[in-house]
């Protein structure tokens, strides 16, 4: 039902836009877009593509905003944003509804149209959803929850095994995907250590490799880590290297496609991804934001979540996502 949804959006949003935007141009609709981490972050990057194709073919005007995947930058920067007084801001979810409020509040008082891409605002998007407040991206806890219930089944994992997970408990919103794939291993009798991603991994994977290496000396009987950040999945190899592990012998279950990660499917050192597909999380919110200040739609929640990925279906994928669009 969501396949078809999204296919009727796309639909109406492309004969909306061949009818009535191509070969004109809306410049004058100027848009400000939080990509969520850092530029040329390996899940940042493909969101930003998939926003900037939105502002050529629409021919809007789009500033774009780079947070380091800090939700501190990311309530100050929305600050800054709506004193610039654009006619809509798209924003990453992290901080949560109740961070958001007042600011969402504040914006829409001056007429400002807010969505929301990544990480879901469900209270923010029920109040406002009338005036365009809407959410593309894949429902965290579930999408937590299915690969975790993924990772017990492919990796064989028995009552008493051990796990560990690697994610964001601590945001509201976005670590609902944590507790998504603890709950699936807590589910299955799996035994499950959790490790928090310090700010400066979440913003630079590659200094998780000795928090990785120390867990995994520390713990030789984990069998599956699940890291729930696209970068440190795309740094995995790097993560068993350091620990001094072959390729297979950790079950590796993390989020995203790129270009690293896909190698690291192909090459045995990551098992299994969930694609929630960041290219859309880039173009849809641009063209809800175009579509609710032209005509009036309100919000609509797109559920990006796709199949999972491992090696049998990897060579479909791979192509797209080296060019930055899976």
């Amino acid at each position: 039902m969501k396949q078809k949804l999204l296919k009727i959006f796309l639909a109406i949003a492309l004969c909306l836009m061949g009818s009535v935007v191509f070969g004109q141009s809306n410049k004058d609709i100027k848009i400000t877009f939080f990509p969520g981490g850092s530029e040329g972050g390996s899940f940042a990057s493909v969101v930003y593509r998939g926003a900037r194709l939105a502002e050529k073919d629409l021919g809007v005007t789009v500033e774009y905003v780079w947070s380091a995947w800090s939700s501190e930058k990311m309530i100050s920067q929305f600050k800054s944003a709506i004193a610039r007084n654009p006619d809509g801001i798209a924003v990453m979810g992290h901080p949560g509804d109740e961070a958001y409020a007042p600011l969402v509040k504040q914006a829409r008082a001056k007429g400002i149209i807010v969505t929301s891409q990544n990480s879901e605002l469900p209270a923010n998007e029920a109040m406002y959803k009338a005036e365009g407040f809407g959410y593309v991206g894949a429902s965290n806890y579930s999408a937590g929850l299915n690969l975790g219930k993924a990772t017990v089944v492919r990796a064989g994992l028995k009552k008493g095994d051990r796990a560990m997970v690697w994610g964001l408990l601590a945001e509201p919103s976005r670590g609902l995907r944590t507790k998504g794939a603890i709950d699936a291993f807590k589910a299955a009798g799996v035994i499950v250590d959790y490790i928090e991603i310090s700010p400066n991994i979440n913003s630079d994977a590659s200094q998780g490799a000795p928090v990785f290496a120390s867990y995994v000396i520390s713990h030789p009987d984990v069998k599956a880590v699940i890291l729930d950040h696209g970068a440190l999945t795309a740094t995995a190899p790097n993560y068993m290297k350091s620990a001094r592990k072959k390729a297979g012998d950790i079950y590796i279950a993390g989020f995203d496609l790129s270009p690293a990660t896909a190698k690291g499917i192909e090459d045995g050192w990551i098992s299994a991804v969930l694609d929630q597909q960041p290219f859309l999380q880039g173009y849809l919110p641009i063209v809800q934001i175009y579509l609710t200040k032209k005509f009036g739609f309100a919000g609509m929640n797109i559920d990006t979540g796709a199949a999972i990925i491992d090696k049998s279906n990897i060579a479909v994928v791979a192509p797209l996502a080296a060019q930055g669009i899976r």
